[in-house]
């Protein structure tokens, strides 16, 4: 399948770096596919699982001739990744990173970014809890959104080649600004993944709960949040460090709210609570009907 860009580097071969590996060669994609990990294993298993065509142990020779550089490490990399590679990135390639948080990203790398190249920030919202060059598969980014937080800096055709590619590899495309995105995942990501590492973290703390009981009596509900508290630990350390503000604002709002059911139910206010858990059932329902269930979704592991 015909792109814009002849050579495509991942940086970065786990889930996410893996899966955009694994979409291309499925759809097709004509680029060359160059990969760099940190560790000799991945890159061995990288190339196995052919999540791209070539690997390099060298930042510089993973970037070299590249057209699309993608970062898709942790958040606290890309300042060291791009000041490593920056002198030797080609004329009019383009930078783009899969990361969570977008501001902050933007303020850290603009200085760093060469003249003639453009950097624009995207973010797949797809994922699961796994890590790994095992876990990519490619099939993630299908009908999930994709989020390009692009500035005033950058070209129309740039930002359209970016766009392209990722509608390419299945995922539907938002233009968004940068602050206003992080404002968003913050409610719909960030919180529930903090409010999973909390909860978690409470069960095992509780004195009078073994650690059987809490494993052995596990309803859906708790196991839900188990699975979300496996997620990369450095990747959403990463996260809430760099969007530490809007986080810490939708906490606050979810606090107030959290201390309003905390009334009710000293109060014992049965209508109350029955009114907030219908309003968000409705909430749930909407979230449904708009395609967003995971249950719905392939995630391409059925026979696996």
């Amino acid at each position: 399948m015909k792109n814009n860009f002849d050579t495509v580097c991942i940086i970065g071969l786990g889930l996410i770096g893996g899966s955009i590996g694994l979409s291309m060669k499925k759809n097709n994609f004509e680029s060359k596919i160059i990969g760099y990990a940190k560790t000799e294993k991945t890159l061995i298993k990288a190339v196995e699982r052919g999540l791209v065509d070539n690997a390099e142990k060298s930042l510089v020779k993973a970037v070299d001739g590249a057209d699309l550089i993608i970062l898709a490490t942790p958040l606290s990399t890309f300042r060291p990744i791009i000041e490593e590679i920056a002198p030797f990135l080609k004329k009019g390639s383009i930078v783009t990173d899969t990361g969570s948080a977008k501001f902050t990203v933007l303020e850290e790398l603009k200085d760093l970014i060469p003249n003639e190249v453009e950097f624009i920030p995207g973010h797949p919202i797809a994922g699961t809890e796994e890590s790994g060059p095992e876990s990519g598969f490619p099939e993630l980014f299908e009908n999930r959104w994709c989020i390009l937080t692009p500035t005033e800096n950058n070209s129309k055709e740039s930002i359209e080649s970016i766009k392209y590619f990722w509608e390419l590899l299945g995922s539907k495309v938002e233009i968004m600004d940068a602050l206003h995105h992080d404002k968003v995942l913050a409610i719909t990501s960030h919180i529930p993944h903090l409010i999973a590492y909390n909860i978690v973290g409470t069960a095992n703390d509780l004195a009078n709960v073994t650690d059987s009981e809490v494993v052995k009596y596990s309803a859906g509900g708790f196991r839900d949040f188990t699975r979300i508290a496996a997620s990369d630990p450095k990747m959403w350390s990463d996260i809430f460090t760099y969007n530490s503000e809007a986080v810490l604002e939708m906490l606050d709002l979810f606090s107030n709210d959290l201390t309003k059911l905390k009334k009710s139910i000293l109060k014992k206010d049965t209508n109350m609570l029955f009114s907030s858990f219908e309003k968000t059932r409705n909430v749930r329902k909407k979230i449904i009907d708009a395609g967003q269930d995971e249950n719905k979704i392939d995630f391409g592991r059925k026979n696996k």
